[in-house]
């Protein structure tokens, strides 16, 4: 019996780990996609359209909004960045799972307008080992360290809102939980279609 696909939300600070712990998914589950989000930003070498980011122009951006054509969406320094319904119902609708690897603002956006998506919020054991990570990367300066840290604060004032929360200590822990987590909101009742079964 056809099923419809989950779509599984993925949020936590940057360094948490999630887009390892997404990749992984994706590579283990045929039946797992990642969602291509839009953005009004200029292409960076190497990126495809359609592959990376669908890049739009502000106003075609504006037309998405307007007609209500995204799930969530944001401005982040003068971009705007989405997740196109289209491509997520089309995917949800042939039984794959797609996820999101998004913010939480865009996370919230996603459980207003569809409620049965599954939101998971990454974190690392601790502050320090986050700080640590974020330092080991070699790619930002203490002071952007800093502020990053400082919001990983105001972000955990939202985890409740979220439906798991998965602390990841060592990856492959982390994805097991993950697994877990996907395989036990397939059996959950409500998304089992009783008229479907009845008339098969």
């Amino acid at each position: 019996m056809h099923k419809q696909g989950l779509l599984i939300v993925i949020s936590g600070p940057s360094g948490a780990g999630k887009g390892t712990i997404c990749q992984e998914l994706i590579k283990k589950n045929q039946n797992i996609c990642l969602s291509v989000s839009c953005t009004t930003r200029q292409p960076r070498t190497g990126e495809q359209h359609g592959v990376n980011y669908y890049f739009v122009s502000k106003l075609e951006f504006e037309e998405m909004i307007k007609n209500n054509k995204l799930l969530e969406y944001a401005k982040v320094y003068d971009n705007y960045y989405g997740t196109p319904i289209g491509y997520v119902e089309e995917k949800l609708n042939t039984g794959k799972d797609v996820i999101l690897e998004i913010d939480i603002q865009g996370a919230l956006q996603i459980k207003e307008k569809y409620p049965q998506g599954v939101l998971i919020f990454v974190v690392p054991p601790t502050l320090s080992t986050l700080r640590q990570r974020l330092a080991d990367r070699k790619t930002d300066s203490q002071e952007t360290i800093n502020k990053r840290l400082n919001c990983v604060c105001q972000e955990m004032t939202n985890i409740a809102k979220y439906d798991y929360l998965v602390v990841n200590d060592e990856v492959e822990k982390a994805l097991s939980q993950v697994e877990a987590i996907l395989i036990a909101e397939k059996c959950r009742p409500s998304r089992f279609d009783i008229n479907k079964f009845l008339e098969s």
